[in-house]
């Protein structure tokens, strides 16, 4: 499998794939490449819709001149927690950036979400997060306010009094079930829909049909969630560990 940075070559059938619809596993497996590989490169770039092969290989060479830049010549970066691989942790939080910006999140609240949910403490300051996503404080308010509309993030101060922004394990628990009433609601939508046209007329049926899928769903969600709450506050068994290495993503193959 060969590694490094995509070539301008391997971007230009990244793009033909995208326009013939395939999947990114699929275009991976063209290009002998991991499909976390193509997935960050194409969600980095515009997207599936608006990815284009020379506007994206412009863009990795500006930003690796810029990192280049950035890199203060002598300093070593200190050394993580645990004695954790800092190249290997990048890779996995850019690749769970991408994962969650492909599910839908914006860019910059998946990347908040990453910071928070890999951090051992589960919380951050504004100014922790502006530092690590060197970013504005500006951009980090508008993430976490999104974010708690969601019910992902939630406010506390610690003991000096400072405004901390928390992802814990019950985080999780609390957005399935505003997820899941957020789907009744919409039940609750379609369904008045059926008085409105006719529950005998194709679109009553229709709207009808809807109501009780999404109701249905919304209770299977509820009653999953409320099942596995204690999942999240379990510490893991040392059996339940990955008995074998998990292959590690490319460094910036795509970025």
């Amino acid at each position: 499998m060969p590694g490094g940075r995509l070539t301008q070559s391997e971007r230009q059938q990244i793009a033909l794939g995208l326009a013939d619809g395939l999947a990114y596993a699929e275009i991976a497996r063209r290009l002998d490449r991991p499909t976390s590989t193509v997935t960050r490169e194409v969600m980095r770039n515009g997207g599936p819709a608006s990815y284009r092969a020379d506007l994206a290989h412009r863009a990795t060479e500006h930003r690796a001149h810029r990192r280049k830049q950035a890199a203060p010549r002598g300093a070593a970066a200190p050394p993580l927690a645990h004695g954790r691989d800092a190249e290997a942790v990048a890779a996995y939080e850019e690749t769970f950036t991408t994962v969650l910006i492909a599910s839908g999140t914006p860019k910059m609240m998946a990347r908040v979400m990453t910071c928070l949910y890999t951090s051992d403490s589960g919380s951050l300051t504004a100014a922790e997060l502006v530092q690590r996503l060197q970013v504005s404080p500006a951009s980090i308010s508008k993430a976490i306010a999104f974010l708690e509309t969601q019910g992902l993030v939630r406010r506390e101060r610690d003991e000096r009094r400072r405004e901390r922004y928390v992802a814990d394990n019950d985080v999780w628990y609390q957005s399935m079930i505003a997820s899941a009433q957020g789907t009744a609601h919409l039940a609750e939508t379609a369904r008045q829909g059926v008085h409105v046209f006719g529950a005998q007329t194709p679109a009553g049926a229709r709207l009808e049909n809807i109501a009780r899928f999404v109701d249905f769903v919304s209770e299977s969600i509820t009653r999953a969630a409320e099942q596995a709450r204690e999942i999240l506050h379990t510490k893991p068994e040392p059996s339940a560990a990955p008995t074998e290495p998990i292959e590690p993503t490319e460094p910036d193959g795509g970025a």
